[in-house]
């Protein structure tokens, strides 16, 4: 490889601001906080259930098993030389042993991204520089591999780094091929590189790696026979230790097949073809990417070949997934964030967040780390260095951007308004993960049944008092007109996410000028209510014992059951306040009272809301209060959303062609957005403006 891979130095990194500064110093604080919250979680948990890999491979005794034991079921999982590596760790204390292990991985990470940040390709500008470092950390340390390896304690953020020294941080041909060698005997798959360095014109470094890894592996058959000849051939290089191999965490291309049903002599034969398909194609998109000066994509590309045709690829194997994160994808700046947010989330967060629990999803879902493997191993097209589009994307701006409010103060400026139509996929995803988040935490946000019976007593006393307390009314009127009871059941089962969905979908396609403004105002909404269900839990009339409402969609309850309206496993019945059932109605007709251009279609979108607090009040989901408080954090979402982004309102910007007004200023036209085709683009107004 030349040197005009090694794109990032020292001088690179040189300050570009204070500004630049201070978030940089935002960032490193919070590799900080997450570097302790690890060593807290990790050493906050009993002896028999932090570091479990690690203490099997030690024993209870603090003896590493060598003799004959070493692959007994449910102990180590890693290769004979691993486990002659790990030898000295037997005379370690074990509270020692805990500390000194989590402390010293936690370095390998932070050496890790430094190692990784070195090997962006060029060009990089200052402040991509200046603050990659704290980001690549960040990001490693809250990945899901990173995590894995911390809890278990174990080995396998070490060959991934011994690998990215070797093609970055050493000089020669002898010492690259030593390091990968090692790394290779610690995870056979890495053996790879080799591979990859012979076909990038570096045989030394490939001969030196296959060299050193026959030496390892040869002197731990030498020392411990009866455990080389157990993993090498017993379990077939290790394919049958550790979990069912069947298992969701085996994220390789061998578990998959295993999880659609195919086994024995078929399964082996189409896992041969496919793992020889993915390592020709793979590794020849990895050659070529290092001979165009990416070399940081070209080593994630060979990694994730490694995780698919591994015959297992635990969670904490697949850090080379993460690096894939550097490629550059699409032409038009809209695209541009959807690989490197596709595989962050993809790292960070369980499959079950990245996708619904529907069917013809399951497959993508619980394997979705392979899929990101392989995609990115076989199929991603990522860009060229000499591509037109490498540092200046096409731009998908529909208007011009406005200058953030607080501009002096860090990261706030991000809040700017983006007047652009976002990527389906990346919004889809964000949506979906947003609100998996949202569900978690309202589920989470509960106190117990007495605490949300005593806070409905004293909204149903201050109904009383305000003489607003008509639910015990509406909901027997509603019980009594049967058509009436369907109707209002229906609604409040079926229109609480489609109408709120069909608006989006609507303004993504036809204004995408106000699409994010108006997503970002039900976002905060959303947040805010949050808030409530956490510090507020509610019961709602249908569970309050003694007042005598009818659970008209539920049917008839057992009140008497202890256990009758707790937490359950599809949704907190104590999330009453505030009702975002009202507050999401609310949501859509103001939003198509602003945006709707005819009179009849901003009556029939009042009319929801309307129809909604009807609903949710008859049948006795609600309090009236609950929808009071509905309405205040959208209220609060809109307040929020203009302070950040500035007004909705937008302005033409000058026609230089047909001339403007006297002082050369546009004339306004309200309601025009200059989305469709012919009309003049907009923007929006300064802001200091008011709306």
């Amino acid at each position: 490889m030349t040197d005009v891979e090694r794109s990032v130095r020292g001088d690179a990194a040189a300050d570009p601001g204070a500004r630049a500064a201070a978030v940089r110093a935002v960032l490193w604080l919070l590799v900080g906080v997450l570097a302790v919250r690890q060593v807290a979680v990790v050493l906050r948990r009993p002896p028999g259930e932090r570091l479990t890999d690690l203490e099997t491979w030690t024993g209870a005794t603090g003896v590493l098993h060598l003799a004959g034991a070493l692959y007994d079921p449910g102990r180590f999982t890693g290769t004979p030389f691993a486990g002659l590596v790990l030898k000295p760790l037997t005379v370690s204390a074990e509270q020692a042993l805990g500390v000194v292990w989590t402390f010293g991985s936690l370095l390998l990470v932070v050496l890790l991204g430094f190692v990784a940040v070195r090997a962006l390709p060029a060009p990089v500008s200052r402040r991509t520089a200046f603050l990659a470092a704290p980001v690549a950390i960040t990001l490693l340390m809250v990945s899901l591999p990173v995590r894995n390896t911390l809890h278990l304690g174990q080995t396998s953020i070490l060959p991934v780094l011994l690998v990215l020294l070797a093609c970055f941080a050493v000089r020669g041909e002898r010492l690259p091929g030593v390091l990968t060698g090692v790394a290779a005997a610690l995870q056979p798959a890495v053996l790879l590189f080799a591979v990859l360095f012979w076909l990038t014109g570096r045989r030394r470094s490939a001969v030196g790696g296959g060299a050193t890894f026959l030496v390892c592996t040869a002197l731990a058959w030498a020392m411990m026979p009866r455990d080389s000849w157990a993993y090498w051939v017993h379990h077939l290089a290790g394919a049958g230790l550790g979990e069912r191999p069947d298992s969701l965490a085996n994220q390789s291309l061998h578990g998959a097949l295993l999880r659609f049903g195919l086994q024995g002599p078929l399964e082996i034969a189409l896992f041969l073809v496919l793992a020889g398909a993915v390592v020709v194609l793979g590794l020849r998109r990895a050659a070529r990417y290092a001979r165009d000066g990416q070399l940081l994509l070209a080593v994630a590309v060979t990694g994730c070949v490694a995780v698919a045709v591994s015959p297992t690829a635990w969670q904490h194997q697949l850090l080379w997934v993460l690096l894939a994160v550097v490629g550059r994808v699409g032409t038009r700046a809209s695209d541009r964030l959807v690989w490197p947010a596709v595989v962050v989330l993809v790292l960070t967060l369980p499959g079950k967040m990245l996708l619904p629990n529907v069917g013809v999803v399951l497959p993508v879902r619980d394997n979705v780390l392979l899929v990101a493997a392989l995609g990115a191993a076989c199929a991603v097209p990522f860009l060229s260095r000499t591509s037109p589009y490498w540092q200046q994307p096409v731009p998908t701006d529909y208007a011009r951007p406005v200058p953030a409010r607080f501009a002096w103060v860090p990261l706030v400026p991000l809040w700017r308004r983006v007047l652009s139509r976002p990527n389906l996929l990346l919004e889809l995803l964000l949506i979906r993960v947003v609100y998996s988040a949202y569900a978690k935490v309202r589920l989470a946000a509960t106190a117990g049944r007495s605490a949300a019976e005593e806070h409905g007593r004293q909204i149903h006393s201050a109904e009383q008092w305000l003489h607003i307390d008509i639910e015990h009314w509406a909901n027997h009127t509603v019980v009594g007109i049967p058509w009436l009871r369907d109707f209002f059941d229906y609604y409040y089962s079926t229109f609480h996410f489609i109408v709120p969905l069909a608006i989006l979908g609507v303004l993504y396609v036809r204004r995408p000028s106000d699409y994010r403004w108006a997503r970002s105002t039900i976002g905060f909404a959303t947040v805010l209510a949050l808030f409530g269900f956490w510090l507020y839990p509610l019961a709602p009339p249908r569970l309050m014992p003694g007042l005598g409402f009818i659970d008209t969609v539920h049917g008839v309850q057992d009140l008497d059951s202890p256990d009758f309206g707790a937490l359950t496993a599809v949704t907190n019945q104590y999330a009453a306040m505030p009702s975002l059932h009202f507050g999401w109605s609310l949501w859509c007709g103001l939003v198509i009272l602003l945006l709707a251009p005819k009179l009849w279609m901003k009556v029939l979108g009042l009319l929801h809301p309307l129809f909604t607090v009807s609903a949710i009040v008859a049948t006795g989901n609600h309090w009236v209060l609950d929808a009071v408080g509905g309405g205040a954090v959208v209220a609060a979402g809109f307040v929020l959303t203009y302070v950040l982004a500035g007004p909705r309102r937008l302005r033409t910007l000058p026609d230089t062609s047909s001339g403007s007004g006297a002082d050369g200023r546009p004339e306004p036209e309200a309601g025009d957005t200059g989305d469709a085709p012919g009309r003049p683009v907009v923007a929006a107004e300064p802001a200091s403006s008011k709306a």
